[in-house]
């Protein structure tokens, strides 16, 4: 009975439907309804061609600086099934990345998290949360990366005092204390691990000189991490961050980076806020659980899948054993230097023990164009070296065997592509 009322109400309000398609003012507003079927309906600009088209993605092999080639383990945590940024789950996954990067950063921090983005995303954060406008700050430049913090410091309105050298050099304990006195800062930069040059630079002593001048320490470990020893404890940082690209074993997107609690009190004691409400480190503790709160906000949506990839990154390390990775780097990196020698080049850092175990920089052979051997070596070998950053371009190029990438075969597949490239690429007579 219910059924037939049902069908019997259905067909009425279909007859009044069309009769009300059939009434003088249905008429009149026809025009109208076709105007807006053919506005919402029609679409001017075509599907692009290339999106017509399956993806392609050449195998390479990444001896550049990053980012480096990433085992199938990590390949396989990309592709798991994505869950939400607030699940229980998620958290988990975080909280296992907060205490990984604790370990390859050596250090007891609570407020320590992954940036989502790549290593500038960490270098800002570090930045905008410890200085204010008009605040002093001391930057180390010996090639790209202390020119990028100067600039970012300068944006967000602060005093940049810089110490510059040239590429490949590095300064001394003694230089950076006199520098901190003169310009009394509230923060002091410096890179460990230059990868635009080549150069591992010595931390021992410069945190004690920072700490007794009040003075915040940062450091840049995007291309060391993984592949030479540093210690954010010991050695006294007060912030330290990385990238994930390069010997962590993962794609770049994510970025590690921790607070001591020097460097917090000076964070959350602003007398303004920071320049980026995205990078706010008062809403980034929360959403890692660092803050002591007992809910985790909303702050934005967290790249899963490249957190999981991180994760696994880390576990690899942990697995093996930071000392084992620092090791192997080192291993490598003199295999390489050997094979380099032996082809008649040059390494870039005379000093043996400033050199960047996971970017090895060699000077620009003699009457070569070093445009044309890195395109041969693409061409022909489907390898990515480069050549200089910044500072550093038409002075060196550079081969970075680290992560998944750090192997003897890999360093052997590195120097036979530069003997070919060598043997066939023209060189100049002048």
């Amino acid at each position: 009975v219910m059924q037939r009322a049902l069908f019997s109400r259905s067909a009425l309000l279909a007859q009044q439907a069309a009769a009300a398609l059939d009434s003088p003012l249905a008429a009149r507003g026809a025009p109208l309804l076709q105007r807006l079927d053919r506005s919402m309906s029609s679409v001017t600009i075509p599907p692009p061609a290339c999106m017509l088209r399956p993806l392609e993605v050449p195998q390479r092999y990444l001896f550049g600086p990053g980012p480096s080639n990433v085992p199938p383990r990590i390949l396989a945590a990309q592709g798991r099934p994505i869950i939400g940024h607030l699940h229980p789950e998620m958290y988990e996954v975080m909280n296992d990345i907060k205490r990984g990067i604790q370990y390859v950063f050596q250090t007891e921090n609570n407020m320590t998290i992954a940036m989502s983005g790549s290593g500038h995303a960490a270098m800002e954060c570090a930045v905008f949360n410890t200085v204010e406008p008009g605040e002093s700050v001391l930057v180390a430049i010996n090639g790209i990366w202390g020119e990028r913090v100067a600039e970012i410091a300068e944006r967000m309105g602060a005093n940049v005092h810089r110490m510059v050298k040239p590429p490949g050099g590095y300064f001394s304990n003694k230089e950076i204390e006199k520098a901190i006195g003169t310009h009394k800062p509230v923060l002091f930069f410096l890179t460990h691990g230059e990868s635009s040059a080549g150069l591992c630079h010595p931390v021992d002593g410069i945190g004690d000189i920072c700490r007794k001048n009040n003075c915040l320490f940062l450091v840049d470990t995007v291309a060391s991490l993984g592949a030479t020893p540093i210690f954010m404890d010991k050695q006294n940082i007060d912030i330290l961050y990385s990238g994930s690209q390069k010997a962590l074993n993962t794609p770049p997107g994510t970025a590690p980076i921790s607070f001591n609690e020097r460097a917090c009190h000076k964070m959350f004691n602003r007398k303004t806020k920071p320049v980026s409400y995205l990078f706010d480190m008062t809403h980034l503790s929360n959403y890692w659980g660092c803050d002591g709160q007992p809910a985790r906000l909303y702050h934005h949506t967290g790249p899963v899948s490249g957190f999981f990839a991180l994760r696994e990154g880390l576990a690899i390390i942990a697995e093996k054993g930071l000392e084992e990775s620092w090791k192997k780097h080192k291993e490598v990196a003199s295999y390489l230097y050997r094979g380099l020698e032996d082809l008649g080049l040059k390494l870039f850092v005379p000093e043996r023990e400033l050199r960047l175990p996971s970017v090895t920089t060699i000077s620009i052979p003699d009457g070569y164009n070093w445009r044309e051997l890195l395109a041969y070596i693409m061409k022909h070998h489907q390898m990515e070296m480069t050549g200089g950053l910044g500072p550093s371009i038409g002075m060196v190029m550079r081969i970075g065997l680290m992560g998944y990438n750090c192997e003897k075969t890999n360093a052997d597949m590195a120097l036979h592509a530069l003997a070919d490239a060598l043997k066939n690429c023209k060189k100049s007579k002048v």
